[in-house]
């Protein structure tokens, strides 16, 4: 078995065990090595790269180690070839079909970021139950089709993420369309918990929360 196969097959079993915590690194990481490989730069230390992005080396090492070994001792890591495993790791090195069902204003908004284009995802679709809205386009030219037609889109489309970003109210229920339509990855925007199947993936994103605790911090300064 060649080398680069064992490291590939290393990185899967590896990634069936992370934390979320271990997962957000990485992007944090291959964020960093973008920037230092824009500079020019071929190799980097932990404790550089740790000095550099206000890191803990010692995390780094024991994230990267998870992975396989990419370091070599006295040179350090080599920038390019870290951020294509990272890159490999994180499943992005094809790109990602996301759906939003909520076309308000902050799905549109959502639809219309190019960073998402830019870093891995294309927004391919939007839903909504709002007739004056199915069959427009968002500025970014995204179309917004009938939530009815979720499951429907989803296969031709072959969409694999869908974000929700309905009131609360609705969440529950758009949630439930998600999983039934076969997306096995959801990103939640609306402040209400929810309660996938155990062979799918939820992340919420409460923003209140998220003020709330600045607010906590602010309050105790």
């Amino acid at each position: 078995m060649s080398r680069n196969s064992a490291l590939s097959r290393s990185a899967r079993d590896a990634r069936e065990s992370v934390s979320e915590a271990t997962a957000a690194r990485l992007s944090v990481y291959v964020r960093c090595l973008a920037t230092l490989e824009g500079e020019g730069l071929d190799h980097i230390s932990s404790h550089e790269l740790a000095r550099r992005f206000h890191l803990n080396s010692a995390q780094i090492r024991k994230d990267l180690a998870t992975f396989g070994e990419f370091g070599i001792r006295g040179v350090g890591y080599a920038i390019s070839a870290l951020k294509r495993h990272l890159i490999s790791i994180l499943g992005l090195d094809r790109t990602r079909r996301v759906a939003i069902i909520g076309a308000g204003r902050l799905g549109s908004a959502l639809a219309d970021y190019g960073g998402f284009r830019s870093g891995g995802f294309r927004i391919v679709a939007l839903f909504d139950n709002d007739r004056a809205r199915i069959g427009s386009k968002s500025r970014a030219g995204v179309p917004v089709h009938d939530v009815r037609r979720l499951a429907e889109v989803v296969a031709v489309e072959k969409i694999e993420i869908g974000v929700i970003t309905v009131p609360a109210s609705a969440a529950s229920e758009v949630a439930r369309k998600c999983w039934e339509a076969g997306l096995k990855a959801v990103l939640n925007f609306a402040p209400v918990r929810l309660d996938p199947p155990p062979d799918t993936y939820l992340k919420n994103v409460d923003l209140k929360i998220n003020l709330e605790t600045l607010s906590f911090y602010i309050a105790r300064s």
